[in-house]
C-alpha cells in the first residue's frame, strides 16, 4: 500500500515527460546541427570554431533545464525560453556563411531545431498540465524541532512573477555574449594586429564585469528594489553600447550581425520583461 502510493505520487503527468523527451532530443539536435555547419563550412577558421562551441554548450544547458523540469523548479520557464531565444540566433549565424548560398543540410538542420525550440517554449508557456508542475523552490537544509532535514524552502523576498524571472535569465546571458565576440577578435591578434590588443583586453574586461553587475542586480531585483530595476536597464544599454560598436569595428558588418544580434535579442527580452512588470513597494 505504501509503495503504491509513492508510487502515484511521483509520477509526473505525460505532459511533463514528454517535455523532458523533447528537451533531451533539442539538445541531441543542437550538438548534431553544429558538426552539420562545422562540416560544411567553406573554411575552419579560429571565429568559427569559437562560435561552434558556445553554440554546443547550450546543449548542456538543455541539460540542466530537464533537471529543473523534472524537480517542477519554477525558474524552468525563463530558462527555457532563453535558452531557445539564444540558440535559434546562435545557429542562425553559423548557418548563413560569409559568401554564398548556405547549404541545404545546415537549413534543415536550422528549421528543424527552430521547430524543437518553438515546441519547448510552447509546452512551457501554453501547457496547464506542465505550468502547475513547475511551482516547488529549491531545497535546503532546515532545522525543525530541533532535527536538521532536506526539504524545499520558501524563499523570504516577495512573490516573483515569471517576466522578473525571465529578466533575470536574459540578463545573465549578457557577459557569455559579450565574451564570446571578444575572444573571436582575440584571433586578430594571432593574425598580427597587434593595435587591437587595447580593445580586446578592454572587451574581456568589460564582459567579467557585466556578470558581476547582473549579479549584484538581480540580486535585489527580486527583492522589488525599484533602483535594481533602473540599474538593469543602465547595465543592458551599457552592454550594447560597448559590444555593438566593438564588433563593427574588430569584427566587420559580418561579426556585428553574427555576434550582435544575440545580445540585442536578449537585452530586447529583458527589457520587455521588466516592461511587463510592476515594481513592489518596499519598505
Amino acid at each position: 500500500m505504501r509503495t503504491a502510493a509513492a508510487t502515484i505520487e511521483v509520477r509526473r503527468p505525460s505532459a511533463v515527460r514528454a517535455l523532458t523527451l523533447l528537451l533531451g532530443v533539442t539538445a541531441a539536435a543542437t550538438v548534431v546541427v553544429e558538426l552539420l555547419n562545422w562540416w560544411y563550412a567553406p573554411g575552419q577558421e579560429f571565429g568559427l570554431a569559437v562560435r561552434t562551441g558556445w553554440a554546443m554548450l547550450r546543449s548542456l544547458g538543455f541539460l540542466v533545464l530537464i533537471g529543473h523540469v523534472n524537480r517542477g523548479r519554477a525558474v524552468a520557464k525563463p530558462l527555457g525560453l532563453i535558452l531557445a531565444v539564444t540558440t535559434v540566433f546562435a545557429v542562425g549565424r553559423l548557418v548563413v556563411p560569409r559568401a554564398g548560398v548556405p547549404p541545404l543540410p545546415g537549413l534543415l538542420g536550422f528549421g528543424l531545431l527552430t521547430g524543437l525550440c518553438v515546441a519547448v517554449v510552447g509546452l512551457l508557456y501554453r501547457s496547464d498540465v506542465v505550468g502547475g508542475h513547475l511551482v516547488r523552490h529549491r531545497k535546503g537544509l532546515v532545522i525543525s524541532g530541533g532535527r536538521l532535514s532536506w526539504r524545499e524552502v520558501a524563499p523570504k523576498r516577495p512573490a516573483v512573477t515569471g517576466w522578473l524571472l525571465t529578466a533575470r535569465a536574459a540578463a545573465f546571458t549578457y557577459s557569455p555574449l559579450v565574451l564570446v565576440p571578444a575572444l573571436v577578435a582575440g584571433g586578430s591578434i594571432l593574425d598580427g594586429r597587434l593595435s587591437s590588443v587595447p580593445a580586446v583586453l578592454f572587451w574581456f574586461a568589460a564582459g567579467i564585469a557585466v556578470s558581476y553587475l547582473v549579479l549584484f542586480c538581480t540580486a535585489f531585483l527580486l527583492r522589488g528594489r525599484s533602483w535594481a530595476r533602473k540599474l538593469l536597464v543602465a547595465i543592458t544599454l551599457g552592454t550594447l553600447a560597448v559590444d555593438l560598436p566593438l564588433c563593427w569595428w574588430l569584427l566587420g558588418l559580418d561579426g556585428l550581425v553574427r555576434d550582435g544580434a544575440p545580445l540585442l535579442a536578449a537585452a530586447a527580452l529583458a527589457l520587455y520583461s521588466l516592461h511587463r512588470t510592476h515594481p513592489t513597494p518596499t519598505g
